[in-house]
């Protein structure tokens, strides 16, 4: 979507087009609190023990947040091109996360420091209303995330995830999908090989 010419104009553009109508002077507020960050394949963007301070708007790449079980990584969220990242109990209680964040592709992000999102939004109505579908959004996605391994079977999860996030499924790497969707990696390829020849079957007959 975005590449290494983008500039924090056309981010702020980006976001007011996704979340809230904005008038150049609103835009010009946002664009100034915009800090952009590149981050290496596999190189973590968020530690466990840091505090997460800001909400983190995805301009190019792929991103994992994870958290360690019984010394197993269990994924919790993957986000490309437009979505956000942000531990959100460590941004609102300002205490250390035991997620991690980290890149699974070269990555380019923008970063909304909480504190001064937050402080703008006071004087900028539609800058308040960025900020509240920005984590009505986040929210909703853990529930979607919550439904869908509670109440799926193997075969639907892996169905349904194709279509709510297919360019994570394209590219992020099995085990972490796997992991995602709480399978073992033996599951996930019998299931994706199962739904391949089910869609061959289905285009064959057309």
């Amino acid at each position: 979507m975005k590449d290494l010419t983008s500039t924090t104009r056309d981010i702020a553009r980006e976001l007011a087009r996704k979340y809230s109508t904005m008038t150049h002077d609103e835009l010009d507020t946002l664009e100034s609190i915009l800090v952009p960050m590149k981050f290496t394949k596999g190189q973590t963007i968020l530690a466990e023990g840091e505090v997460c301070r800001n909400i983190m708007y995805i301009a190019k790449g792929l991103v994992r947040q994870f958290y360690f079980k019984k010394e197993k990584e269990v994924t919790e969220h993957m986000s490309v091109e437009g979505g956000m990242i942000m531990c959100i109990e460590s941004l609102f209680k300002e205490e250390p996360t035991k997620l991690q964040v980290e890149a699974i592709e070269p990555t380019i992000m923008y970063f909304l420091p909480k504190q001064r999102l937050e402080e703008v939004a006071l004087h900028n109505v539609n800058i308040q209303i960025l900020y509240r579908k920005i984590l009505e959004e986040s929210l909703i996605q853990s529930q979607i995330h919550a439904d869908l391994v509670r109440f799926e079977t193997a075969q639907d999860k892996y169905k349904r995830m194709c279509k709510l996030a297919p360019q994570v499924v394209l590219r992020a790497p099995l085990v972490y999908i796997a992991s995602y969707l709480q399978m073992t990696p033996e599951t996930l390829s019998r299931v994706r090989t199962a739904a391949l020849n089910e869609e061959y079957l289905k285009y064959s007959k057309l």
